[in-house]
């Protein structure tokens, strides 16, 4: 697949201390590549310095008041004109991909990859007890068919998202069903490793269902 314009998506609801890192790293990963890179914001139902940290960001910013997280993802995308030859990319604002993450997708799709879902890693693990890493670490398969899907590190053709009817309205999990979609839809998928994107393992979920419910179950088991 040729690709000559990137849109990367980021949902945010009230992340105006993790939003700027988040932010610098998905500009450093647009550095990296020869194509455009269009970065858009999604502030959903934010009260607080979100907004501000996006526009001096000098990023695209979309508002909205739904309280979910499909409903962001699927408006950011939804934002932008569409465009031949275009890659959908989409991380969370606690959340911070590396500097080859975006090369890493161009590289896959150049390869004939529609769908490039990557792993994540955790580096502070602060807010929990030392079991829930060791138990994370046992359980969490990292290999080149590991089947993971995570919002925070997620690529995909643009024509191949809306083929599929893109992001659902849903409030945990629209990750997972969209990528069942697509798989049903017969994508070539790339289970990547090559560029692991580092999230937050907070205690305080933003999302229900999500990454910080996941640890709460390692820690009960």
């Amino acid at each position: 697949m040729r690709v000559e314009h990137i849109t990367v998506v980021v949902p945010a609801h009230d992340e105006e201390a993790l939003l700027p890192r988040c932010l610098d790293g998905v500009r450093t990963a647009a550095r990296e590549v020869s194509v455009p890179v269009t970065i858009v914001v999604v502030l959903d139902g934010c009260t607080d310095g979100s907004e501000a940290v996006a526009r001096a960001a000098d990023v695209d910013v979309v508002k909205l008041g739904a309280r979910n997280v499909g409903a962001a993802r699927r408006a950011g995308f939804d934002s932008v004109a569409v465009r031949p030859h275009e890659w959908f990319a989409t991380t969370d604002a606690d959340s911070l991909v590396p500097a080859h993450w975006l090369f890493s997708h161009l590289r896959h799709a150049s390869r004939g990859a529609q769908l490039v879902a990557g792993t994540v890693t955790v580096t502070d693990w602060s807010g929990w007890p030392d079991h829930v890493r060791s138990r994370y670490g046992s359980v969490y398969r990292s290999g080149t068919a590991h089947g993971h899907v995570h919002g925070a590190s997620l690529g995909f053709s643009a024509e191949l998202y809306r083929a599929v009817g893109g992001f659902a309205d849903l409030p945990a999990h629209e990750d997972v069903d969209l990528v069942q979609r697509m798989v049903e839809d017969g994508a070539h998928v790339v289970w990547s490793i090559d560029a692991p994107v580092e999230t937050s393992a907070r205690a305080d979920a933003r999302v229900p269902q999500g990454f910080a419910t996941y640890l709460e179950g390692l820690q009960d088991r």
